[in-house]
């Protein structure tokens, strides 16, 4: 269960509140008493404290003062890191609702706090005995802020809750979430918000001919699946689509190149681009945006059972083009590249790829970032960088020169599947993709960002269901041009 927020009028003389201000100033004299605000004064400008609780017995009253930033997306990231803060308290205290009361702040700002408040509260126990288990209490989240009206807190709702789906596929274990269960929970999101969905099996897929995804699947048990999610609803601003390709690598042991020492411990996290794609056309449709966006989905695990592929073998991908296999953990971009140049069936407005793709993606900026590259795509590139900021979800713009691909030649086929020498890693991933590109792409790695071993403050620990609201983010802005 999510937590849920909903928009009231007044709070009742019951209930637990959070007086969120920017200042000390804001605090009323009719709220608190004197000896109250003069401990709150105190603390916060001597021992730069920010939290305050006091206990009235049959409710809590709360504090939280979150000082204005200049930079003003900064700010709203300030805001969901303190409201992750605030929802261990409310937990620690048992407290099942709240209600924020603010003052200084605008409606955006409230959101991002409230927004943070309901990432936070999110856990994955599925597979703990109750013994074991603390449960969050913390159910209903009360905004009596007036300036909000009533879709924002709506389209809050959904993409919190596509964000926690997402989270929830990515940390599923490989011996539950397998591709044919993929297909099978994108269905479900499909039916729930009202969104078209095909499932390809392995059949078709052979038919097609989609020779990367298959070469990755020739070492496993599990057949793969190739998902199309679909919302083009009547009133749709654009007839070209958009289109989110995620990468759905279930489970990756690297292959014959099999992975060494620990780093195979998060690989069920391999599919958190699918996990992000599936999310954020969920929520599109399930907020009925008004625009055509297609989400396509290959999944597969990588493992080296049976005649799995190696590094030698020439593939012939499903645009007809030759990949030499250098590395059988270069797994990823094989089958995105089938799902890229499937995509220009649609003659699409624009591709976006996100994908767990590159340690040298993750090595370069870490979890704090997604790194970005794209190609006839500047302006939508601009706006998604704002949508980044807006959301918390922020991207770094690496070069896209035509000198990396000379890193992927080979001598044999029409290119290799791995740069030369390790240069450049994730560009050079990013330009093998391109290659199956003829319209305009941006490639997101989210290598770093997708799933953190301890507590990322909001994002919680592992799987963050990033890309979910910076795509849902990106799509109301193309709605309000």
């Amino acid at each position: 269960m999510y937590t849920n927020v909903q928009k009231i009028k007044s709070l009742d003389k019951t209930s637990s509140v959070l007086y969120l201000v920017k200042s000390f100033d804001e605090l009323n004299a009719n709220v608190f008493s004197y000896e109250e605000l003069t401990y709150i004064e105190g603390q916060s400008k001597n021992n730069k404290k920010t939290s305050f609780s006091f206990n009235r017995y049959n409710r809590w009253d709360f504090v939280e003062i979150v000082k204005e930033k200049d930079n003003h997306f900064y700010f709203l990231e300030q805001l969901r890191v303190a409201a992750d803060k605030f929802v261990g308290l409310l937990n620690e205290n048992k407290i099942e609702s709240i209600g924020i009361h603010t003052l200084s702040f605008s409606a955006e700002e409230s959101l991002a706090f409230t927004e943070g408040m309901v990432l936070a509260n999110y856990q994955f126990n599925k597979y703990k005995t109750e013994k074991e288990t603390k449960r969050n209490t913390l159910q209903t989240v009360f905004i009596t802020d007036q300036s909000l009206d009533q879709e924002e807190i709506d389209q809050l709702n959904i993409v919190a809750e596509a964000t926690l789906i997402a989270r929830t596929l990515v940390n599923e274990p490989v011996n539950y979430m397998n591709a044919p269960q993929l297909a099978k929970e994108i269905e479900m999101l499909a039916k729930d918000a009202g969104a078209k969905v095909e499932i390809l099996g392995k059949s078709k897929i052979e038919a097609l001919k989609m020779g990367g995804l298959l070469a990755v699947n020739k070492g496993s048990i599990d057949p793969p699946t190739f998902s199309i999610f679909e919302w083009k609803p009547e009133n749709a601003i654009n007839k070209k689509p958009f289109v989110f390709v995620g990468k759905g690598v279930v489970y990756d042991t690297g292959g014959l190149n099999i992975k060494t020492g620990t780093y195979m411990n998060n690989m069920k996290a391999d599919m958190g681009g699918a996990a992000a794609v599936a999310g954020s056309v969920f929520a599109i449709a399930k907020a009925k945006l008004p625009i055509y966006v297609i989400g396509l989905i290959p999944a597969t695990d990588n493992r080296l059972n049976n005649n799995a592929y190696v590094s030698g073998d020439i593939i012939k991908m499903f645009n007809g083009m030759t990949v030499e296999v250098l590395n059988t953990d270069a797994e990823g971009r094989m089958i995105l590249a089938d799902a890229l140049a499937y995509a220009q069936k649609y003659d699409p407005a624009l591709v976006i790829d996100l994908a767990t793709l590159t340690g040298a993606a993750a090595n370069a900026i870490g979890k704090y970032g997604i790194v970005a590259m794209g190609s006839k795509s500047k302006t939508y590139m601009n706006t998604l960088k704002i949508s980044g900021e807006q959301t918390g979800e922020r991207l770094v713009e690496f070069p896209f020169w035509e000198e990396y691909e000379e890193l992927l030649k080979s001598d044999i086929a029409d290119m290799t599947n791995l740069g030369a020498g390790g240069e450049g890693g994730a560009i050079t991933a990013g330009k093998f993709l391109e290659k199956f590109t003829k319209y305009p792409y941006i490639h997101l790695d989210i290598a770093g960002p997708a799933l953190v071993e301890k507590r990322f403050n909001y994002r919680g620990v592992g799987g963050t269901g990033v890309g979910v609201r910076l795509l849902f983010d990106f799509a109301k802005k193309q709605v309000s041009k």
